[in-house]
């Protein structure tokens, strides 16, 4: 698979990553003492939605799009509500331009004590990634291949903070590379928040993917998968899964309410669907649909 970040920006992929990014973010800012965001694959930062690469892709139309003309009940307003004043900051009123990565997103939630390394080895991206982030005392742009980051940032000063690995899945290893670079970062720093990002165009990769990490020895592990359509086609992104180790403890609460939504909204003809469960600890929790 080749999941390269501006043909897909604002896509269903990202809202349902970036939303969940917003609310881990929002309880990393809850303690006074600095954190840290260590981003691997950080891609260009910020996309534009006019351009070439966009508008060929054109899934933003079916993500962010979509997601900011539904309605929606109050409690999933207000968990989104962070996410989508990050979309709002950048953007005209009712004129969806520009679309956020990661980096983006992460430096609107940074205090003056809070730091952010953004890592990206595709050269044209790196560029656009530091054009877009420079000028941030905060902020550290590394031209590095972000699997080497797992083991060079690792641990952090601050002691707090979140490690986001969400590579472009161009190399058939990438699977096996997520748990092998999570067990290398989590032996040197265990009480640090990671989320690890992946495909689903199958099943087979995703739940290979589940076996290793059940093995890692790691005491905390949530999954949070969002599929928008039936896994018939595999030459297609169908849905996508998040890795979080040591989530915030009202994460997954706060998740069993917004995939729901975002399943009802961003699924392909209501064929939207989701799975939140515990690969690891909080045994017998689980939630699917």
């Amino acid at each position: 698979m080749n999941y390269r970040h501006a043909f897909h920006a604002g896509s269903f992929a990202d809202v349902f990553k970036h939303a969940a990014l917003c609310r881990i973010l929002h309880y990393l800012r809850e303690k006074p003492a600095g954190f840290r965001i260590i981003d691997t694959h950080a891609g260009a930062g910020l996309y534009d939605l006019g351009s070439d690469e966009a508008r060929r892709g054109g899934e933003w139309h079916d993500g962010i799009e979509r997601l900011l003309a539904a309605k929606l009940d109050k409690p999933v307003a207000d968990l989104l509500a962070p996410y989508l004043e990050v979309i709002g900051a950048l953007n005209e009123p009712g004129r969806l331009k520009h679309y956020p990565g990661s980096p983006a997103v992460a430096r609107a939630w940074l205090r003056p004590q809070d730091k952010l390394i953004a890592c990206e080895l595709e050269p044209k991206a790196y560029r656009a990634l530091a054009r877009h982030l420079r000028g941030d005392a905060r902020i550290k742009t590394l031209e590095m291949d972000g699997w080497a980051a797992l083991k060079a940032d690792v641990p952090p000063p601050e002691r707090r903070g979140l490690v986001l690995v969400d590579p472009p899945f161009e190399e058939d290893g990438d699977f096996a590379r997520l748990s092998h670079g999570l067990a290398a970062a989590h032996r040197k720093w265990a009480t640090g928040l990671y989320a690890l990002w992946y495909p689903i165009k199958g099943r087979p990769e995703p739940d290979a993917l589940a076996k290793r990490l059940r093995r890692l020895g790691i005491s905390k592990i949530l999954r949070a998968e969002l599929t928008v359509a039936p896994l018939s086609d595999p030459d297609r992104l169908n849905g996508c899964g998040l890795i979080l180790v040591n989530p915030p403890w009202r994460l997954e609460t706060e998740l069993s309410k917004l995939l729901p939504a975002l399943a009802a909204i961003l699924g392909r003809q209501s064929k939207g669907a989701f799975r939140l469960d515990w690969l690891v600890g909080e045994a017998g929790k689980r939630s699917a649909r």
